[in-house]
């Protein structure tokens, strides 16, 4: 489930989302731009004056060797320090003009992949964490944006320089002409090996990469466990498999990158050979020999780019079917990406302005991937200010029913009703912004404690920040910080305790003032005090003095203070469900009150 701080879909994510899809499917993004198309041009006359200044060089060599008069060499003189000068002037102008085509790029396919993953959270994204996801998103984005000055620009210079250097020599010889043209389509063709190569082992090396993570990860994360059953020679085993399975992969990947750059020299030597053969017997004088002769020399300046060249050209076509298989996915909720559909719950001051809702589902059933029911029939009657804890074994559709309350999960049958209005025909956004969300993972920005709540509720003051962070039982923590509301937290500044970090979601849920909160797990990972001393202060804030009381709905799967709560409702599943239910099946729900004595 989502975390508090990404509770609706505004109207700008929405239309970008309805535009990534549009630019998915009728332009490659690393497909050259106009600005990446200019410095393709400005880095091929870099690379054509440093080929000219070598065969220039090699010409002014031999022909001073003849010690002619000194006037008949100032030509290539100058020649030569023009080209030697041309050449880093004009790359650094191609690098200005080729990055700032591809970062201006790069923000713009951001913004757009970032709203097409708001309707696909979370249940398009599988069981992957949203961190996970996001970090895979902004890497596969950077490959493939990076493919416009990694791949098209060194294509482009290389064209443009080689394509001088044919014209320059069938200008002055013919036959070393189709020598430096033949060495051209060769070069074309092994490229287009290196590219293949390259995709062809891509994929098992990043799939091997991935297994030695998951395996390193779980054997630390597990440690104890596996070694109180007797699995830990077991799990080493797997991590020894992964690794071979990673050298292999890794041995592969360095064969075809060594034989495309062996390959690429090969063609340069052969083409030097058979160009010194040829111009044995040319009616030329013998600097002009030698300057053909360094021709192809020269060239394999323009060719050694492409090697790596085709290795981001490869990592680029495998991020963008990631990209595309993401992005291009259908959300899990119907008009949750249709701009026509987006409504709003809030107040000009941008928070709600409503008291408890009631919630109320009848024979409410649910699927992820459409193949079987994940949620039974189930009833819910949550009158307005009280609070429920739903639970039951694993996989009886706890988790779901609330993706589902959240408007995250399109129900397959069943109604759903909030605030006495028919949940499921009301705009997305709008019965979102009704919801506050917490779970049992709540990320922890790398920003100040004020920024890391008012990302619930911008508009908030810092007494109401503080209000919420008290209510959430984390007063004197914040009292305690050197900076207070200005202190950093996470990866940069100041760590958070897990008992901290449900606190804070909690705080967020607060500060955003709407009228039903969802929890999902929200004390899985804590001992049972602090899950008790955490549940205390939050059912306490959403029942003060101060304010309205709110709707809450916790799911859970343990038993610390849910004599908290109104009422404990049991989720059941059938002995088999494969497909969706009938409208006609009974409701599997159980409702109890639960034991108040401890309240």
């Amino acid at each position: 489930m989502s975390d508090t701080t990404s509770v609706a879909v505004g109207a700008g994510p929405a239309r970008l989302a309805a535009r990534s899809r549009t630019t998915a499917r009728t332009r490659r993004v690393w497909w050259p731009s106009a600005g990446t198309v200019r410095g393709g041009l400005l880095g091929g006359v870099a690379t054509a004056s440093g080929m000219a200044l070598t065969a220039t060089s090699g010409w002014l060599i031999v022909r001073a060797s003849e010690r002619p008069v000194i006037l008949t060499l100032l030509t290539a003189i100058v020649a030569v320090r023009a080209f030697g000068m041309a050449r880093p002037v004009f790359r650094y102008w191609e690098r200005l003009t080729s990055h700032d085509a591809a970062l201006a790029l790069l923000a713009q396919q951001r913004t757009v992949a970032y709203g097409a993953l708001v309707p696909l959270t979370p249940a398009r994204l599988g069981r992957r964490r949203r961190s996970d996801v996001l970090t895979g998103v902004v890497d596969d984005l950077t490959d493939v944006v990076d493919a416009q000055v990694r791949v098209a620009v060194p294509v482009i210079s290389t064209a443009v320089a080689g394509g001088f250097a044919i014209a320059l020599t069938m200008a002055l010889a013919l036959p070393v002409g189709l020598v430096v043209l033949t060495l051209g389509i060769v070069v074309c063709l092994v490229s287009a090996l290196a590219a293949r190569l390259e995709s062809r082992s891509l994929a098992s090396l990043l799939a091997a990469r991935a297994e030695v993570t998951r395996v390193s990860e779980l054997m630390a994360s597990q440690a104890d466990e596996l070694r109180a059953v007797g699995g830990w020679a077991t799990a080493l085993g797997w991590l020894g498999e992964a690794h071979a399975t990673l050298d292999r992969a890794t041995r592969r990947v360095a064969v075809g990158r060594a034989t495309a750059s062996s390959l690429f020299l090969v063609a340069v030597g052969a083409a030097v050979a058979v160009t010194a053969v040829v111009s044995q017997d040319l009616a030329v004088p013998t600097p002009v020999k030698a300057l053909l002769v360094l021709t192809p020399v020269a060239v394999s300046e323009a060719v050694t780019p492409l090697v790596d060249a085709m290795r981001a050209l490869a990592r680029a076509r495998c991020s963008e079917r990631r990209l595309h298989d993401l992005l291009d996915l259908t959300p899990a909720v119907a008009g949750a990406a249709d701009p026509d559909r987006e409504g709003s719950g809030t107040t000009q001051d941008g928070h709600t302005a409503y008291s408890g809702v009631d919630v109320e589902a009848r024979r409410l059933t649910a699927s992820w991937t459409g193949a079987r029911a994940d949620l039974d029939p189930t009833d819910l009657d949550v009158p307005a200010g009280s609070s429920v804890v739903v639970t039951g074994p694993n996989g009886s559709g706890k988790s779901t029913l609330l993706a589902v309350l959240a408007r995250h999960l399109d129900p397959t049958s069943g109604t759903y009703r909030l605030a006495d209005a028919d949940a499921l025909d009301q705009p997305v956004a709008q019965t979102r912004s009704r919801i506050a969300i917490v779970d049992d993972d709540t990320h922890v920005f790398a920003t100040s404690v004020r920024n890391n709540l008012t990302l619930a509720r911008p508009d908030a003051d810092d007494d109401a920040v503080e209000h919420a962070l008290t209510a959430a039982g984390l007063g004197p923590l914040v009292a305690a910080l050197p900076d207070g509301l200005d202190t950093t937290l996470g990866s940069t500044g100041r760590g958070l305790s897990g008992g901290e970090r449900a606190r804070l979601g909690i705080a967020r849920a607060h500060l955003s003032a709407r009228p039903l909160v969802l929890l999902d797990e929200p004390v899985a990972h804590l001992d049972p005090p602090t899950a008790r001393a955490v549940l205390e202060d939050l059912t306490s804030a959403a029942t003060g003095t101060d304010g309205p009381d709110r709707t809450i709905i916790m799911v859970t799967h343990r038993d610390d203070g849910a004599d908290l709560f109104d009422r404990v409702v049991e989720v059941r599943r059938r002995p088999s469900a494969t497909m969706a239910p009938t409208a006609d099946a009974e409701p599997d729900g159980r409702t109890y009150d639960a034991d108040h004595s401890g309240r």
